[in-house]
């Protein structure tokens, strides 16, 4: 479990984050939406000590995280971040070996058990056959199942992703959500993730945390912080909830225009 309390960060004179509170639980998906500059990435980064928080704390398993050593955060946490390259001259299988690193001592070389962690890592996201290829050959979305390969190498029951759905057509989208939720459940994983799309964080999420120039606007199930009530001071756009058989969508439309009205599924609830 990640959880974090009143959490401040500043760059410069300029907050970027002020009194941030945020428990993420074992075997859940939880969202980090709200528009862009709303800090959400810069969350994300004080999770992992990428960034040092200037105020608060964070907490791994009940552990502070500033006082644990670099080596003992990458074996509990695990990071796909959105800037990965890909021209990087790896083939996958090295590539994905990386995540071993915090397991060994020095620059010693991965071994037999590496190999077959790495391999395994790779066959939960359906990329085993990628493995004697060239990373920076492969498609987004393979790519992206190969960075979160690479995270499961690591062995950490924390996963933090940041947009990994950025550039992905939309099947890659939910096909890369869809395994990070398996993940959550099947692995009792805690899992983060920073969303733009509010459809997506919708269908995947178990928690969502909307953020707004730094400050916590509302933190629950996607059906309590996905209300129109809450989104549309916070994006400036009008916003109607249509809700389905198996869950609920958002329009989106310009202040200005008045968005249509569209009928609720039978049986649902608004």
């Amino acid at each position: 479990m990640i959880t974090a309390n009143g959490i401040g960060f500043a760059y410069g004179d300029r907050v970027v984050l002020d009194d941030v509170d945020l428990a993420a639980p074992h075997g859940q998906v939880l969202g980090l939406v709200g528009p862009n500059g709303s800090g959400k990435t810069t969350l994300l980064r004080t999770l992992y000590a990428s960034l040092r928080a200037r105020t608060g704390a964070v907490l791994i398993d009940g552990d502070e995280l500033g006082a644990l050593p670099a080596r003992e955060i990458a074996r509990r946490v695990a990071v796909v971040v959105q800037e990965s390259s890909g021209d990087l001259p790896l083939l996958v299988s090295d590539m994905v070996l990386l995540g071993r690193t915090p397991h060994r001592s020095g620059f010693s070389r991965a071994g037999r058990e590496d190999d077959r962690i790495a391999a395994d890592a790779l066959a939960q996201v359906g990329a085993l056959h990628l493995a004697t290829q060239p990373f920076d050959g492969l498609s987004g979305g393979e790519r992206q199942r190969v960075l979160i390969a690479r995270a499961l190498a690591q062995e950490a029951s924390h996963l933090l992703l940041d947009e990994p759905t950025n550039h992905l057509d939309v099947r890659y989208q939910h096909e890369v959500l869809d395994l990070a939720r398996q993940l959550a459940l099947t692995s009792h994983r805690t899992v983060i993730v920073v969303l733009h799309d509010l459809n997506l964080a919708a269908t995947y999420c178990d928690r969502v945390l909307l953020l707004d120039r730094g400050t916590v606007v509302a933190d629950g199930t996607p059906d309590v912080v996905l209300d129109p009530a809450l989104l549309e001071p916070v994006y400036e756009v009008a916003v109607q909830r249509i809700d389905l058989a198996d869950g609920f969508q958002l329009a989106f439309r310009p202040l200005r225009h008045r968005l249509l009205t569209v009928p609720t599924h039978e049986g649902s609830h608004a």
